[in-house]
């Protein structure tokens, strides 16, 4: 028996002395063990589509911000945008109607 096993063996021989359900807290961590991995691959997925998207043409800063939009209440996204036009229009940032 190698050091390695022999250490884990000693901790969950004290995990059940203490009270602790040795067994049932390793299931609860290889399950969250599990899903961070499928996380970092989902990333993965995602930046992947990002830059495919970017190599057609769109531009994934502007992609994010609507994906952040589509989730928000439409009213909400409606305030949004009138507060930061009135922003913009206190520091002078927006064109000035043209004439025709």
């Amino acid at each position: 028996m190698s050091e390695m096993q022999q250490a884990h063996g000693l901790a969950a021989d004290a995990i059940s002395t203490n009270g602790i359900p040795g067994e049932e807290l390793r299931v609860y961590i290889e399950r969250i063990e599990r899903l961070e991995e499928e996380k970092a691959t989902l990333g993965q997925d995602i930046r992947d589509l990002y830059l495919e998207a970017k190599g057609n043409g769109f531009d994934p800063k502007v992609m994010k911000e609507i994906i952040k939009l589509r989730k928000k209440d439409p009213d909400e996204v409606d305030e949004e945008d009138a507060i930061l036009h009135l922003y913009k229009q206190a520091l002078g940032m927006l064109n000035p109607p043209s004439i025709q």
